[in-house]
């Protein structure tokens, strides 16, 4: 789905620049022009990031292995 029309960004662009490490819009606003006309997608995008980061912490729980009492 393209989250920001004025540059075509899509979530997909967005979800692999946080695969690589990206922890907030502002760190995917440095790979990718997202924002960065009208602003109108701003809000979708935070949230695409905050989605993606919350999926990528409860893989990290899901690996975790419990200490055995």
């Amino acid at each position: 789905m393209y989250v920001c029309i004025c540059h075509a960004v899509t979530d997909r662009s967005i979800r692999e620049v946080v695969k690589r490490g990206a922890r907030s819009l502002s760190d995917v606003q440095c790979e990718l022009p997202v924002g960065a006309c009208c602003g109108r997608c701003q809000e979708t995008a935070e949230q695409v990031v905050a989605d993606c980061l919350r999926a990528r912490n409860k893989n990290v729980e899901s690996e975790l292995v419990p200490l055995e009492a």
